[in-house]
């Protein structure tokens, strides 16, 4: 099977956050092979770049003859390229093999440190799209940027120099909202979003890299341009604290999840599957039925929770299944699992069933750890499943595995497993299925 190829030309950045490292991640989040062409190594880490060694221009020269002399790639992005000579080894090799170049006109870090030197003239003019911040806009544009209005007639500008299309980024202009302007063939378009409070390492080469992707796939410039806002904008809420200076982010994060919720759909269809296939499990049901859930990595809303989206019930005395695992199966199980969760990251699924003092003893027998609650304690105008686990974190000192529940007027009783996969939960249901009937046998 062959994929699209996609080519960075840019700095290392030791720290991991940004550079070659950032847009080899998101090509491969997006489905594309990457190459790369390493025009600088950097000292660097999320606070300051430290030093730079640059890659002589024959070296760089060498290593996009090797790329480009057997890999099939038609669009190549540019990050970091320190001086002049390289800036005309890239233009020139690109024309040479018909290189499509996507030009982020990188001049100093995120952390303020200059990465390049000289004038951009030469690489502008063969980029097919750039897409510089507002101070590198200023540089190209030759005027002061203060508004949406500037913004606009910078980018109209920045493209009467080169013929491409220039996505200008507006996240330094201040103000609730941001403004990205793209111009392309004579038109321009607006797109906005809210600001967030976090300035993460990284999201300009994420976004050129993006663009640069959604290109290779065969996207044009406008689709390429939203697709890639809006994996970017997936991305921002979720920056990641990994040193002590700036937030970075994970382009691999949406794919890391995708596999985390088929594990989870995976492990709750097995737990409830090996519920049912035991007929005097059916002795455990409440009278609602049995729900399993398991929180995904990165989960932390009930929606995002896998549940089934029916449960499991008795049918002429036997468990039946109904409904599938899904995001959002459960509401008052996800709560409960989710707040557990917080408290003690292993927690990660949940199973409830019928409460009886038998099964309360035999979860005893088994060296269970059991917190108890009584609804009675409960304050008016708390979510319960919430309250509870905080109720007995407090009262307990951590997160007990099982969770009595007496109930109330109008809610029933219930025992409520707690652990790490559903599996898990489901054969110690079984055992405890087993111990309940060899007590009462």
């Amino acid at each position: 099977m062959r994929r699209p190829c996609a080519l960075t030309i840019a700095g290392s950045d030791s720290g991991g956050g940004a550079g070659i490292q950032a847009d080899l991640a998101t090509f491969r989040a997006l489905g594309v092979h990457g190459a790369c062409v390493v025009t600088a190594l950097t000292a660097q880490n999320t606070r300051e770049v430290r030093g730079i060694l640059e890659v002589p221009p024959g070296f760089v020269e060498e290593q996009l003859e090797a790329v480009l002399r057997d890999l099939p790639v038609e669009w190549a992005k540019t990050g970091m390229l320190p001086t002049e000579e390289v800036r005309e080894v890239v233009v020139r090799e690109a024309k040479r093999h018909g290189l499509r170049l996507v030009v982020d006109p990188v001049r100093r870090a995120s952390t303020g440190r200059e990465l390049a030197r000289g004038g951009l003239e030469e690489l502008v003019e063969a980029a097919e799209v750039i897409t510089p911040n507002l101070q590198e806009a200023e540089e190209l544009s030759g005027m002061r940027i203060r508004s949406l209005r500037d913004m606009k007639e910078a980018a109209r500008r920045i493209a009467e120099r080169g013929g491409g299309a220039v996505l200008l980024k507006g996240g330094h202009l201040r103000g609730p909202r941001i403004f990205d302007v793209l111009y392309e063939g004579g038109e321009t378009l607006v797109f906005e979003a809210p600001r967030l409070p976090l300035s993460p390492h990284g999201t300009g080469c994420i976004l050129s890299a993006a663009i640069t992707a959604w290109l290779a796939r065969g996207e044009g410039v406008r689709e390429a341009v939203e697709r890639a806002l809006a994996f970017l904008r997936g991305l921002l809420g979720r920056a990641l604290r990994v040193g002590k200076g700036l937030p970075v982010l994970d382009p691999v994060l949406p794919l890391r999840e995708e596999a985390e919720r088929g594990r989870a759909v995976e492990e709750v269809w097995r737990a409830a599957r090996l519920l049912c296939s035991e007929p005097s499990f059916a002795s455990l049901l409440p009278e609602v039925g049995t729900n399993v859930v398991m929180v995904p990595e990165g989960a932390t809303d009930p929606s995002q929770v896998i549940g089934l989206s029916g449960r499991i019930v008795r049918v002429e005395g036997r468990p039946h299944l109904t409904g599938f695992p899904r995001p959002g199966g459960s509401e008052h199980l996800a709560r409960l699992v989710l707040t557990a969760h917080s408290f003690d990251p292993s927690v990660r699924a949940g199973l409830n069933l019928r409460f009886s003092p038998s099964l309360l003893r035999a979860c005893r027998r088994l060296g269970l750890e059991v917190g108890e609650f009584s609804r009675e304690e409960e304050p008016p105008g708390v979510r319960t499943m919430e309250w509870a686990v905080k109720y007995l974190v407090g009262k307990r000192g951590k997160v007990p595995r099982v969770i009595a529940d007496r109930g109330g007027r109008g809610k029933e009783a219930m025992i409520r497993l707690l652990g790490r996969t559903p599996t898990e939960l489901a054969e110690l249901a079984l055992r405890l299925l087993r111990e309940v009937g060899e007590r009462e046998g």
